[in-house]
């Protein structure tokens, strides 16, 4: 290691450390072939990570990336990056130890703007096959009681009345494909990378829906040219701060925006691109037609399991993730819920049982060097209860089964979102809709059901009695006599306690 960092940079790649990898392709054989809207650190180890494995062997060189942003904040992240020529240092984080390598398939950032015209003028550009997204689970503007598009969003009422100056990724997804087809030149894939089941479809969704409120020959067009692959993807990849850093400084490296992530990844995609794409399966990436169970799988034992550590975690204290799965509180809940309430509507993959894929989870929720923060994990529960939790309870209660844990896991979010810790200590805001959230939990400590009559989020069922019953007890004890109490009445089977 040197004894000072190098600045990343293009330039300075052949001053790097010698145990560093680093990119094996010059960026001027490089041409833009996808233009990704959300460049934060989960794109950056995940799709950039594929697409730089294959250029390192010479191929999708054609193929390189345009970063993006639709909100304010994404030009933070734009100067950063250019300043660094689009390089990231990539950190894995392995029980067994640490490395790093500096990945170079993005190759430029396109300027912010409220208009979106930058964007717009790029995707317009039929050198762009891909234009694949990270926005995060609540960027689709999705209804949680219908489960469907909302035309009714104020960005959607608005991007329908200004569709040339549009202010979401969707609305310029249209305003782009406008111009492709007046041009000529033909339509694009829109691959979401996010963390919903069925993400193609709810892509295609907000396109279409979005293109027919103002344009509905347009939208036809759109829904036959365009294809909207559904995608699994998973890669435990946390915030970046100043730890992050001085982790790439101690490896050598000077990086405003590095990334560090977990030893696995898995991306498991829909093979339907109107216009082309990389090989990606030569580097890891499995296609198939049978991405549900892929992602049913993930989203339920991992995102959803994510859900039942973060809450009861932040409430007693727990800082990360591996600090939850450590604790004898809430490590013990985890297990049963995810083994009695979770895996029962999980189907197998090839190549791996629910129970297995259950036990890989521990391991990877349990690797002491991520550090995943409690509260990132925590963050947007009103999105992440709404689509990891939700359908679950709801499979549950079809089926007649179990759904105290569950319960639990919902009275914890509400009791989380009264915005205090057991020890009395604050919890920072930590959703896009914290203060309607903290005042509906505040109400919902003397009347439970209050919390369940969130239609956005619950929708049908407060009117489910087995659950809204199980709610209630649970919301009760909790604020009566403390989280612990009631995580170990739930591990006693103390059920009507």
């Amino acid at each position: 290691m040197t004894q000072d960092p190098v600045r990343l940079g293009r330039a300075m790649l052949g001053t790097l450390p010698e145990d560093i990898a680093r990119p094996g392709y010059d960026a001027a054989d490089l041409s833009p072939g996808i233009v990704h809207i959300g460049t934060g650190n989960f794109h950056r180890a995940h799709q950039a990570w594929y697409l730089h494995r294959l250029m390192q062997q010479g191929l999708a060189q054609d193929w390189a990336i345009i970063g993006a942003g639709v909100r304010p904040g994404d030009a933070a992240m734009r100067e950063r990056l250019l300043a660094q020529d689009c390089l990231t240092t990539l950190i894995e984080l392995s029980p067994k130890g640490t490395s790093a390598e500096v990945c170079g398939a993005m190759i430029d950032f396109l300027p912010v703007a409220e208009d979106n015209a930058p964007l717009i003028a790029q995707m317009a550009d039929p050198a762009i096959r891909i234009v694949s997204l990270t926005v995060t689970e609540g960027g689709y503007f999705v209804n949680p009681s219908t489960g469907h598009f909302d035309p009714a969003h104020p960005d959607i009422a608005h991007d329908a009345a200004n569709p040339e100056t549009p202010r979401t990724a969707f609305g310029a997804i249209v305003a782009a494909l406008r111009l492709r087809r007046a041009a000529g030149h033909g339509p694009f894939t829109v691959q979401s990378c996010d963390n919903l089941r069925g993400n193609g479809a709810i892509t295609r969704d907000a396109v279409v829906g979005l293109a027919r409120l103002s344009d509905p020959d347009l939208a036809d067009w759109i829904e036959g040219a365009c294809t909207f692959p559904n995608s699994m993807v998973d890669c435990i990849v946390p915030a970046t701060g100043p730890a992050e850093i001085e982790a790439a400084r101690a490896f050598g490296i000077e990086d405003a925006a590095p990334v560090t992530h977990e030893n696995f990844r898995q991306w498991v995609i829909e093979d339907a691109f109107c216009a082309g794409r990389p090989p990606w399966d030569k580097v890891g990436a499995t296609f198939t037609a049978e991405v549900h169970d892929y992602e049913a799988m993930k989203i339920r034992i991992l995102n959803a399991g994510h859900q039942v550590l973060a809450n009861a975690g932040e409430l007693l204290g727990c800082a990360t993730i591996d600090d939850c799965m450590n604790d004898s509180r809430i490590a013990p809940f985890w297990r049963r819920v995810e083994t009695t309430e979770i895996v029962p509507h999980v189907a197998p993959v090839p190549g791996m049982t629910p129970a297995a894929y259950m036990q890989l989870i521990e391991t990877r929720f349990a690797n002491p060097a991520i550090r995943d923060t409690t509260r990132r994990v925590a963050f947007d529960g009103s999105s992440r209860h709404a689509g990891f939790v939700l359908p679950i309870l709801r499979d549950a209660l079809d089926k007649d089964a179990p759904v105290e844990g569950l319960a639990l896991v919902e009275a914890l979010w509400a009791r989380m979102c009264a915005s205090t810790r057991e020890d009395g200590s604050e919890i920072a805001p930590n959703d896009p809709h914290w203060d309607q959230l903290r005042a509906t939990a505040l109400i919902a400590r003397d009347r439970p059901a209050a919390w369940l009559a969130q239609p956005a989020t619950y929708g049908d069922l407060a009117k489910a009695p087995r659950f809204a019953k199980a709610f209630d007890r649970w919301l009760r004890m909790i604020w009566a006599e403390g989280t612990e109490a009631a995580l170990a009445a739930y591990l006693a089977g103390d059920a009507a306690a």
